[in-house]
């Protein structure tokens, strides 16, 4: 792994209990790397995986990256603080959203474990972007392989379900389930559009057959899986 310091850190004033995944969303990794090193930019992570697999490290853990932006989880809106970010290279939905490759993906798992080794984050706070900002961010969106890292033993994955799409869904207690889990969703008891964003980014994550905002019976029934 190559050390190639970004400026754009502060200090933690808590361990890590997060570990938060994204894509770059910009055409190359020259790009991506250029603007975590610019000091105007005010962007960083901890970590950045090109597509041939290669890891450099830009923030020490027991620093502050700046990668999450306004986002929330669980009653947290400070989570670059509770947080280590990887950003992986892919030009995302604006630029070309593609597959990530094996050997990139590879490294993101052999990343995470070594990670994992070091500090105490529950399976259910190794999340996507998305997951804390279903507002404004896709990524890494509906072709990030979350299954596979999961049977790694990073993050979660429903387990032991055949969810049917047929039946209706309970929006209310749609709602105050995400917000149970941990999403920022307002408890409306309307299919509103804030539901609908929610929606979006739980099934980028875990309902990856089926980005439409749109919840169905199995929508719910693997939400319920994973609380």
């Amino acid at each position: 792994m190559k050390e190639i310091p970004s400026p754009n850190f502060d200090a933690r004033d808590r361990a890590p209990d997060m570990l938060l995944l994204h894509y770059t969303g910009m055409p190359t990794a020259e790009e991506s790397l250029a603007r975590m090193h610019d000091p105007a930019a005010k962007v960083s992570a901890h970590y950045f995986v090109d597509e041939d697999g290669s890891v450099i490290s830009l923030v020490a853990e027991q620093s502050r990256a700046w990668h999450a932006g306004v986002a929330f989880w669980r009653g947290e809106s400070d989570i670059n603080s509770c947080s280590i970010g990887i950003e992986i290279q892919n030009p995302g939905h604006e630029f070309g959203y593609r597959a990530f490759p094996d050997v990139q993906i590879d490294s993101v798992i052999q990343l995470c474990k070594d990670i994992l080794s070091r500090h105490d984050i529950p399976a259910n706070r190794v999340l996507g972007h998305s997951d804390v900002a279903p507002g404004r961010k896709k990524d890494p969106g509906e072709l990030f392989p979350w299954q596979r890292l999961a049977g790694e033993g990073i993050g979660l994955w429903p387990q032991g379900i055949n969810p049917s799409s047929e039946g209706e869904v309970d929006i209310p207690e749609l709602q105050k389930t995400l917000a149970g889990f941990g999403y920022d969703i307002k408890l409306t008891g309307e299919n509103d559009v804030q539901t609908k964003r929610v929606v979006m980014a739980f099934q980028r994550h875990w309902q990856q057959e089926k980005i439409d905002g749109i919840a169905d019976a199995g929508t719910a029934a693997i939400l319920q899986a994973l609380s």
